[in-house]
């Protein structure tokens, strides 16, 4: 196969798994439009909008830990079929919601499908992708949901006079990027790292020759058939050298990207556009800004994520993130939080976080696990990260109204600083290493750790 023939190839898989990353940015952002008209038809408060919103993701959590389980068995292509099955069917359930506990249970079970795709997309990315641009197919995935997020909101504003059924329409609207989700993931191969693992060196060798060629096929093949030399893929082998303080890492993480506060700006941006004195049409108008803002700062990860590496960019965003927020607190001291202030606060906010932090940890997770355990591995952040998006979701508009603005973006300012802090002190550089590298850096370093004098 040509050069370019090969490169299209990896494209196309690239594209297969992004595409699990757009059905997760919709499900997630669709919602966002149609909080307030769902709150008008159930006549929710603002612990009822919470579960409203937190449903899905609390879905998430258990959709992740079932696929975690499910990946080493039956594998990452026949799951993510099943993925596509779920999003349309849920699309479905919740459009025809007859009262509020329907359409919390069917936020609920679409949310396995959103935990489930949060957690394969990212690894087949990584088990399909060369080391030299796996950094930015891994921005495909955050591009993907970034152009899920954009897409939900036009849906949004676009049908939302259509009359008092409009937020079923948004919901039903699910039904066409399941299908085409579906169509890719038909046609797509199982990754070589899965095959490999099930004795199907062959089959394993044929998928890794179409992408890089037949002299780097049978190299990789003897890296990956190497590092699965641990036969026991059990939830024991998350404690041997290396892999615990890999998970550790990954958890702390996970928590910090949910509780600086992406999901609460996204999730509940004509709420906090409200409150600064904008109009409903034009607060859902607004939240289509925030999206071409994601899109657009996304794109510049794609570019600098493989240059500049996984780490420097997770420090930038951090801190760029945290001084957005505490410049927002300092809004609402100064009794400036309004108007053209709030958004351009809050785009600069999201700019830190798209061509920072959602690319990059996306890409990170699953670089940082061994082939033979990455499956059951990834389930922790991955959980965790649905875990903390849940809470935070549900409680935001709580602590909004009632513990105040200036208190609410303070925490989520104080994270974000955290979160960059945490990274430049425990997180390792992954760019330009396969994964096989890493499993040798954890186990160096947890040796190190052992060795070191108290």
């Amino acid at each position: 196969m040509s050069e370019s023939g090969k490169f299209n190839y990896v494209v196309f898989l690239g594209c297969t798994a992004a595409l699990g990353g757009l059905l997760f940015g919709f499900d997630i952002a669709i919602i966002t439009g149609a909080g307030p008209f769902l709150a008008k038809e159930f006549a929710l408060g603002d612990l009822g909008l919470g579960w409203a919103f937190s449903s899905l993701l609390f879905g998430c959590a258990l959709g992740c830990v079932v696929a975690g389980r499910l990946t080493d068995r039956w594998g990452r292509k026949k799951l993510l079929v099943l993925i596509a099955v779920l999003f349309a069917l849920t699309s479905i359930a919740t459009a025809l919601a007859p009262n509020f506990t329907a359409f919390v249970t069917a936020r609920f079970l679409a949310g396995l499908a959103v935990g489930g795709v949060s957690l394969l997309s990212p690894m087949y990315l990584a088990e399909v992708s060369p080391a030299a641009i796996r950094g930015r197919l891994g921005t495909m995935y955050q591009l993907s949901i970034i152009v899920g997020i954009l897409i939900s909101f036009g849906l949004n504003y676009l049908l939302r006079n259509t009359g008092t059924n409009n937020w079923r329409w948004m919901f039903l609207t699910g039904i066409v990027p399941s299908a085409v989700f579906l169509l890719f993931v038909v046609m797509a191969p199982e990754t070589p790292r899965f095959l490999a693992m099930k004795g199907k060196e062959r089959d394993a060798f044929a998928v890794l020759e179409r992408i890089g060629g037949t002299a780097k096929a049978q190299v990789q093949l003897d890296d990956i058939l190497a590092s699965m030399r641990h036969e026991a893929r059990s939830w024991r082998g998350l404690l041997r050298p290396g892999v615990s303080r890999a998970v550790a890492v990954s958890v702390v993480l996970a928590i910090l990207i949910h509780v600086s506060g992406i999901n609460t700006i996204i999730d509940y941006a004509p709420v906090i556009f409200q409150s600064a004195g904008w109009k409903m049409d034009s607060a859902l108008a607004s939240t289509f800004i925030v999206g071409v803002t994601e899109f657009l700062f996304t794109l510049v990860s794609f570019w600098v994520i493989d240059r500049y590496g996984r780490k420097p960019l997770y420090i930038v965003g951090s801190f760029g993130m945290g001084v957005s927020l505490m410049l927002l607190v300092v809004a609402v001291l100064a009794d400036k939080f309004h108007g053209v202030v709030v958004l351009a606060l809050i785009l600069t906010y999201l700019a830190f976080f798209a061509s920072c932090i959602g690319p990059v940890f996306w890409t990170l997770l699953p670089e940082i696990f061994p082939n033979d355990m990455r499956g059951l591995a990834m389930t922790f952040p991955v959980l965790t990260q649905w875990i903390a998006n849940a809470f935070v979701v549900l409680l935001f508009p709580l602590a909004f109204h009632v513990i105040g603005k200036s208190l609410t973006f303070g925490f989520l300012a104080t994270m974000a600083l955290g979160q960059g802090i945490f990274t430049w002190l425990c997180v390792p550089e992954t760019r330009n290493k396969s994964l096989e590298e890493m499993e040798s850096h954890w186990a160096g370093a947890e040796v190190a750790t052992k060795n070191a004098p108290s």
